[in-house]
């Protein structure tokens, strides 16, 4: 109760100022509260791969492409386009009509600079499709051409990439940033607009229907489709505690939570005039890295041996507790990747422990301590770090746990030092499945020796079947490669899946026809 009464306090004064700041806002307007899994501090979607960050992106910008709830690209910006006989240049036209926030057209000119800024901003598939574009160009205002110097059989796939970071459209002033730099203006194209004055980062942040916006007339499906604001004004709060926002949404302080933790599910099964809604089967997944830098985990038998010790079930157990939510899974795509499979992942099946201890025998592992990180302020990760220990002292491993807040923990995962420097020996993760599903666009599966992603494995042969999989030709072709991948990334131990599970959101009558999708998007369908 204490803490409703202060979140309502906080709420009233949160709102108060924003609705005189918005011209021509009354009481009839359609206002909803809605609160997300983090604070939103940064605004730039290429600067930050944050969740909540492409989550806000997708309210104020549009894209190009987008997928629908098949998983493939569909028209969005794009008109229509031409591919020549060769497979070598593309030609795409705009629909008429888009409109930025601050009334300008959008131009082709626009949609090549922010293109060019996603490429450098996104080191998985927009770093792959620059390494294979000849020229980007804006031949007419309505019209770009993108020309290869390859083959390659992901270019609408790319250009419809879902999450972080996701190739939203910007104005060319604004685009023209370097992607290392963050922008200043909030402008898109999308069907809410960003109300600069209003934003206090990680406190509140508001956005109102862009009356501008002209949806496409097909029907929404998943991030594809027609996108109708129904909602007048949103206003993002942030309530850090998931408690007090569940009272919040029971008492019609907030209309919309992003994610329920399980353990508090049962408070909104029976609310009245609440909704309980999974994202999807599987639209998280637990993922374990290794870094390879530095020993023991620079010996491959010994992450091998590691593997071995390993059991999905513990750590669902353990973090999640509910077997209708979670979903032990093996595949290093997901269970819910249309290439999805198991070959290869032990640790869906009890761990041998006898196996584990002879690998390390072999390894020639001599004791050298291990340090899993730990983060101590998202409840998501409380059990995990726990779980790796102890399977690791299992086997005879010397593990010590070194907790820190996430913050810390996302600083701290960047040095290649020794353990002894201020390095670490393993780091947990949970992601979403959208950044897992693509064998290119998965961070745990890059192998480039250069590789930016913590854990800096490095892997010529995975290298060759990701490329193999993204000049494929055929769907044969991808399944096969994608086959290859599950092999070599368990030959390898490049990265453990540690099993998925089905976030839920909570939501009033507000909310109830909005889309569906793997994470919240806050429009319905024009049809």
């Amino acid at each position: 109760m204490k803490r409703s009464i202060l979140f309502s306090a906080a709420l009233l004064l949160a709102v108060a100022a924003p609705l005189a700041a918005v011209p021509g806002a009354s009481q009839a307007q359609t206002t909803a509260r809605f609160v997300m899994h983090a604070p939103l501090r940064v605004l730039d979607p290429i600067l930050t791969s944050a969740y909540v960050t492409r989550n806000h992106g997708y309210l104020v910008y549009d894209t190009l492409f987008s997928m629908d709830a098949t998983g493939h690209p569909q028209p969005q910006m794009v008109a229509s386009w031409t591919v020549s006989a060769d497979g070598l240049e593309y030609t795409f036209k705009l629909r008429p009509g888009l409109t930025f926030h601050d009334g300008a057209p959008v131009t082709a000119a626009d949609v090549v600079a922010s293109l060019q800024r996603w490429e450098a901003g996104d080191p998985t598939i927009g770093n792959r499709l620059k390494s294979v574009t000849a020229a980007l160009a804006a031949p007419a205002a309505d019209t770009f051409t993108l020309k290869l110097s390859a083959p390659y059989g992901l270019v609408l796939e790319s250009l419809a990439k879902e999450s972080s970071p996701v190739p939203f459209i910007m104005p060319r002033r604004i685009a023209s940033v370097p992607a290392s730099q963050a922008i200043t203006e909030v402008i898109g194209s999308g069907p809410y607009k960003f109300v600069q004055a209003d934003f206090q980062a990680g406190v509140k942040a508001t956005y109102v229907k862009f009356a501008d916006y002209v949806p496409r007339q097909e029907p929404a499906s998943a991030f594809a489709g027609g996108k109708l604001a129904k909602i007048d004004r949103l206003e993002l709060v942030n309530i850090p505690d998931s408690q007090t926002a569940v009272n919040a949404l029971r008492n019609g302080e907030i209309d919309f939570m992003e994610d329920v933790p399980p353990d508090l599910m049962p408070q909104l099964k029976d609310a009245k005039g609440i909704t309980l809604k999974s994202y999807g089967k599987n639209s998280n997944m637990f993922t374990l890295r290794m870094n390879w830098l530095q020993p023991p985990f620079d010996n491959v038998k010994v992450r091998r041996a590691a593997l071995a010790a390993l059991s999905e079930v513990d750590y669902l157990d353990a973090q999640i507790g509910d077997p209708a939510i979670y979903q032990v899974c093996g595949a290093v795509l997901t269970c819910v990747s249309p290439y999805a499979s198991e070959d290869g992942a032990t640790q869906t099946q009890a761990p041998d422990l006898a196996r584990a201890r002879q690998l390390l025998k072999e390894s020639g592992y001599a004791g050298e301590k291990v340090v899993v990180l730990h983060p101590t302020d998202l409840p998501i990760f409380a059990n995990i770090a726990p779980v790796t220990a102890q399977a690791l002292r299992s086997i005879g491993m010397n593990v010590e746990i070194q907790s820190m807040d996430w913050a810390t923990l996302l600083s701290r995962r960047s040095k290649k030092e020794p353990v002894a420097q201020g390095g670490w020996s393993i780091f947990q993760s949970n992601l979403s499945s959208l950044d897992l599903t693509s064998p290119v666009a998965n961070p745990n599966l890059d192998s480039r020796a250069d590789s930016t992603y913590p854990g800096w494995t490095h892997d010529a042969e995975m290298e060759r079947l990701r490329d193999q999989f993204a000049q494929a030709k055929t769907e044969d072709a991808r399944r096969e490669a994608a086959a290859a991948i599950q092999r070599r990334n368990y030959e390898q131990v490049i990265y453990v899946p540690l099993g998925g599970y089905s976030k839920f959101k909570g939501y009033d009558a507000k909310f109830a026809d909005m889309v569906d999708a793997p994470i919240p998007l806050f429009w319905t369908s024009p049809k």
